[in-house]
């Protein structure tokens, strides 16, 4: 599924990959269209009717993941109202010891993520998690989505790579693609990204876990080859 020994970094995503998608899915889906409609003095059903086109319309772009954008947009404070619900940040299952194992195993871990900075500030407060991997780098930094072909050429800049020797983990098919495209060397899908979620059936024929418990074995094993 994965060649470990051929890997020096992983390039690892962060909502739905390392932290529980379920957090993201509820604010888009129930807690913004509630307070969406409590300011327009409108019925939820009626603000979801309102809102799921405008957000549709986005996907693909960095205004997708924009807290600015969607503030400005909606006149509401998007880094608040997801601050209300923090509670609901966490960890995929296995995370932790996964981290650990790739840390022991000597690989570079970079969370590459196109969640804003305002939002990743509160993941990261919530949960330590960048105390776990060597560099955290948001696609805002790079003015591009992680979809957007040109992405990996500028990320390189900020965060020289060997491709060959990449992983990058992530549950957004299309991100993937786009890396392999890049020259990514190995990819790998996650099909449970949202606990409360059924996984999805397949990857588009990319190699897929549910859980990091699935790879670990292989990846404690390699951190205890001699050296």
């Amino acid at each position: 599924m994965v060649n470990w020994s051929h890997l020096d970094t992983l390039f690892l995503d962060m909502d739905g990959t390392l932290l529980d998608l379920h957090f993201d899915n509820h604010f888009w889906l129930e807690h913004l269209p509630r307070r969406y409609a409590e300011h327009h003095a409108i019925t939820p059903d009626q603000a979801k009717a309102r809102l799921m086109p405008m957000i549709q319309a986005q996907q693909g772009t960095l205004n997708w993941y924009c807290t600015d954008y969607w503030s400005d947009l909606l006149n509401l404070d998007i880094t608040q109202l997801k601050a209300e619900i923090g509670d609901r940040i966490g960890y995929r299952p296995h995370v932790p010891e996964f981290l650990s194992a790739a840390k022991a195993a000597g690989l570079r871990t970079v969370i590459v993520t196109n969640c804003h900075p305002d939002p990743l500030a509160l993941k990261l407060q919530r949960t330590g998690l960048d105390k776990r991997v060597d560099r955290v780098i948001s696609s805002h930094t790079l003015r591009r989505p992680k979809e957007d072909a040109e992405f990996w050429h500028d990320l390189h800049q900020l965060e020289p790579y060997q491709p060959g020797n990449t992983l990058m983990v992530d549950d957004s098919l299309p991100v993937l693609q786009s890396a392999a495209r890049a020259g990514i060397g190995q990819c790998l899908a996650v099909l449970a990204p949202d606990s409360r979620q059924p996984a999805r059936k397949d990857a588009a024929g990319l190699p897929a876990i549910h859980h990091f418990d699935e790879v670990l074995p292989h990846l404690l094993g390699l951190g205890q080859m001699p050296s």
